[in-house]
């Protein structure tokens, strides 16, 4: 991978960090507790509590992107980025064109 690829990918690694940062503030509040003196019925409760379960997996797959973008970037800085980390062949550049936080092969993957 040329540094001109690694430079770009860097820079969608960089917004797609800043996106999904923004969708983890949004899906917390989203997921706050909902008081139960809040006079909203009891369906409108219960449409509430099951959209929060909803948006809860939405946090929890938000931050695993999170962190793995991160360690995207570290990749990136100590030079092992496009290598799988189980069998260290190269990962396909189609694969991190779609998922720059991959850090598999397809083969390691499945």
């Amino acid at each position: 991978m040329t540094d001109v690829d690694l430079a770009q990918i860097r820079t969608r690694i960089t917004a797609e960090l800043e996106q999904t940062e923004k969708d983890v503030e949004r899906l917390e509040e989203l997921t706050a507790p909902i008081p139960p003196d809040n006079a909203i019925g009891r369906l409108t409760r219960m449409d509430a509590i099951n959209n929060r379960s909803v948006n809860e997996a939405a946090l929890d797959a938000a931050l695993l992107k999170l962190s793995r973008l991160h360690k995207a970037l570290g990749r990136i800085d100590n030079g092992t980025f496009g290598s799988c980390v189980s069998c260290n062949s190269a990962i396909s550049p189609q694969r991190l064109n779609l998922m720059p936080e991959a850090d598999r092969c397809m083969k390691c993957t499945r």
